[in-house]
């Protein structure tokens, strides 16, 4: 009798379980996870749930309250499971359940996890509530694989977290402070089409400009904080046209940008406004260190007003998001990642980074090698994220559900670590 290759034994265990996967997908879709309000424990609970049916053991730990208030979201219950195989690294997976508001714009119920023409809508369907199913079923498929025999040497961690909109600071940030999981290796949420390795940073600032209101019928009797706030408009979008001619040197990364997103201010229309603010996204490409960028900056913006009478400016950091940047080590992990998506899905997957930041970062902060990669197609637009009718392709779920328990087996091959 031949024995069933590791790849043929993987593949059966991926096919069994299909339709339990999307049926797992589909409950998470429906159950609301808005970041904001974050009021996210329900969700987690719900996952939790889902997991235990299919046998896995799971640790919920709720991050304080006062912790959870001060990051401005309502509840958080971060999810762990831990496998273990034998003597090895261990190696992280994590996932976030918490979205972007729906929004307008829906052709279906952004909570219906309706499958139409193989893919399935909802929100959260790509970003990343599919790399909860993606997870959990590659690491159901190693169990079968350990019960056919095969050896494997290590652990895996399923990490479930639920803030990354909001930054990610209660959920893998948390779980490695409070020294809950210490692992080698952490392979994050991603697509199936590429394999990442790099993103951007990101900084908030919040500028407040601060004048003196007047009648505006005599509006040199004040100081307008509207007219200091254009000045410092105008730099801003100068230095902006700066930053386009800036390259990152690592592919998929493209140039630094800024964004004024909100603007807020003034009184009335018939009064000189006392007070502008502006919130900032400065997006950081890996090149770049925030600690140069941060003050230059607020430079920028201190001359843009030098010299007005009555004219103050203040500036908070209102986020801080390092760039995420290749680690020795990952490289086992990233090798066969790209080696098994090119033979399942038959196409070329290369390793690139992203523009985008991710709560992924964490890990690389704390020294651990970490790698995106999980379901969806080729970028973010072409799964809708963050937009009306998010979806993923129900075949890029299986096929990135076979290439992580594959890359996974072999990385935790007996001798290989």
């Amino acid at each position: 009798m031949v024995r069933a290759s590791v790849s043929e034994i993987l593949r059966h265990a991926v096919e069994s379980r299909f339709a339990d996967e999307v049926a797992f997908l589909g409950e998470l879709v429906r159950t609301p996870s808005d970041n904001p309000p974050g009021d996210c424990a329900p969700h987690a609970l719900r996952a939790a749930a889902l997991l235990e049916a299919l046998g896995f053991t799971v640790e919920r730990h709720a991050v304080d309250a006062q912790a959870v208030r001060a990051s401005g979201m309502l509840s958080a219950v971060n999810l762990v499971v831990r496998r273990r195989f034998g003597d090895g690294p261990v190696i992280a997976l994590n996932a976030h359940g918490d979205v972007v508001a729906p929004g307008e714009g829906w052709s279906v119920d952004p909570y219906g996890a309706q499958i139409r023409d193989g893919c399935m809508y909802g929100r959260g369907a790509a970003v990343s509530k599919s790399d909860f199913a993606t997870y959990a079923f590659a690491l159901l498929a190693l169990d079968v694989l350990a019960a056919s025999g095969a050896a494997l040497a290590g652990t895996v961690e399923l990490h479930f977290t639920c803030d990354e909109e909001s930054g990610g600071e209660l959920g893998p940030k948390w779980l490695l402070a409070q020294g809950i999981s210490r692992p080698d290796l952490a392979l994050c949420a991603g697509f199936s089409y590429g394999v990442i390795t790099a993103h951007n940073g990101c900084l908030h600032l919040r500028i407040t400009v601060r004048g003196k209101s007047a009648h505006a019928a005599q509006p040199h009797t004040g100081h307008d904080a509207l007219e200091a706030a254009t000045r410092i408009l105008a730099a801003l979008y100068a230095h902006r046209r700066e930053l386009a001619a800036r390259r990152s040197a690592l592919d998929g990364i493209g140039s630094p940008t800024l964004t004024v997103g909100l603007i807020e201010g003034g009184i009335n229309t018939n009064v000189v406004p006392d007070r502008v603010q502006l919130r900032l996204d400065r997006r950081l490409i890996p090149d770049e260190r925030a600690e140069s960028v941060e003050p230059a900056l607020r430079a920028l913006i201190d001359d843009a007003v030098a010299g007005l009478e009555g004219i103050r400016v203040q500036c908070e950091r209102i986020l801080l998001a390092q760039p995420l940047l290749p680690l020795p080590g990952a490289e086992r992990l990233t090798a066969a990642l790209l080696r098994h998506a090119r033979e399942v899905l038959q196409t070329e997957v290369r390793c690139h980074g992203v523009p985008l930041y991710t709560d992924a970062r964490h890990y690389a902060a704390a020294g651990i090698p970490t790698v995106l990669y999980g379901a969806g197609p080729r970028s973010i637009a072409e799964a809708n994220a963050h937009r009306a009718d998010e979806r993923v392709a129900l075949a890029d779920l299986r096929a990135a559900t076979l290439v992580v328990a594959l890359a996974l087996a072999e990385v935790l091959a007996p001798g290989e670590g």
